[in-house]
């Protein structure tokens, strides 16, 4: 009985040994790889930023991420395992066992919180903010004006969009969206330029578009301006959206050539950024793409969204190239217009 008990407890032994040594050989890759070596092209392909830009977002972040142990994961390659997880969409563990990061799967989860956490508490409402002062909003107005499918008086334009979740334990059927599926009802404002304006990921799937519009504090702030005497100045949103003096949305069912279904058409088209702006988020951060699910709860999945969003507008700012394969091409082309146009004549929801 000794025998067999000494034999277990050498099992345990070797195996305590083999862990550690397997922690070892990949702090010791880690060590000696540097994603930032890489050719340019190969690391925006694969982190969806550019090295500057990563940098830059790295040092940001870097009083929130560093440790007190000189062994722990660096700074730059918990941004990265962050990074690298929202352009993928992949596991944890596939994330960790990329070749130039390194790390375990409990690491990647750390690494992923920490970084979120981060983001949202000291980046978005530096990068995501709605246009509140007279300067700014005259900016947008101007930027509407200016767009390739302009629309007088515009300073962004409205829609939601699901972001498939793991059904959460409590209120389960709350998450459930009218495609059956549990999800987040994400509501965004966006300008001609695709640039985010506000984001609001905190609402069930079950939720329709009306409602949280509602209860928006875009909402307040749109209707604040109005009662001040601002006019003239509006979102322009779907038939989803209740027509308000500052949200403007398409009028269904007039005739060809009345000033109703002119107005329609017109308002479709600018309306269609907003669409656009759902492709290019969800092709270039991969975890929010329909085919994926993100396995968190409803408020951790709601914190990448805002990192997704951040990461979106800085990637604007740095100017960094959106790469067509990235784009969902039905959105761009002109059946994509077409479309929405046709359905929203008729007074549907286009989704």
């Amino acid at each position: 009985m000794a025998i067999y008990f000494l034999g277990w407890e050498l099992e345990v032994l070797e195996e305590r040994v083999r862990l550690i040594e397997r922690r070892l050989e990949r702090r010791t890759l880690r060590d000696t790889q540097n994603p930032y070596e890489l050719p340019r092209s190969e690391f925006m392909d694969i982190f969806r930023l550019s090295p500057e830009l990563s940098m830059d977002l790295t040092n940001n972040l870097r009083p929130f991420l560093k440790r007190d142990r000189n062994s722990g994961i660096p700074v730059e390659i918990q941004v990265l395992v962050a990074v690298y997880f929202y352009a993928k969409g992949s596991y944890q563990r596939a994330t960790g066992d990329h070749f130039d990061l390194n790390v375990s799967q409990p690491s990647v989860s750390r690494c992923l919180h920490a970084v979120t956490d981060a983001i949202n508490n000291t980046l978005l409402r530096k990068w995501v903010k709605f246009p509140m002062t007279l300067l700014e909003r005259n900016n947008a107005r101007e930027e509407f004006n200016n767009a390739p499918q302009p629309f007088e008086g515009a300073i962004g334009a409205i829609d939601c969009t699901f972001i498939n979740i793991l059904a959460p334990k409590v209120h389960e059927e709350a998450f459930v969206n009218h495609h059956g599926n549990h999800s987040l009802n994400v509501q965004a404002v966006v300008s001609p330029k695709l640039k985010i304006l506000n984001i609001n990921a905190r609402y069930p799937g079950a939720r329709n578009d009306s409602y949280i519009w509602s209860t928006s504090p875009i909402r307040r702030a749109m209707e604040y301006h109005y009662n001040n005497g601002e006019r003239h100045t509006w979102l322009i949103g779907d038939s989803g959206y209740p027509l308000e003096p500052w949200l403007m949305t398409p009028l269904p069912h007039y005739r060809e050539g009345t000033r109703q279904f002119k107005y329609t058409i017109k308002h479709c088209k600018a309306r269609n950024v907003v669409e656009r702006f759902f492709g290019v988020f969800k092709s270039v951060w991969r975890c929010l793409s329909y085919q994926r699910v993100l396995m968190y709860s409803p408020d951790m999945a709601g914190k990448i969204v805002n990192a997704c969003a951040v990461l979106h507008n800085m990637r604007i700012y740095y100017r960094v190239p959106v790469e067509e394969e990235y784009i969902d091409n039905w959105i761009n082309d002109d059946y994509g217009v077409r479309h929405l146009e046709d359905n929203e004549m008729n007074g549907e929801r286009w989704t």
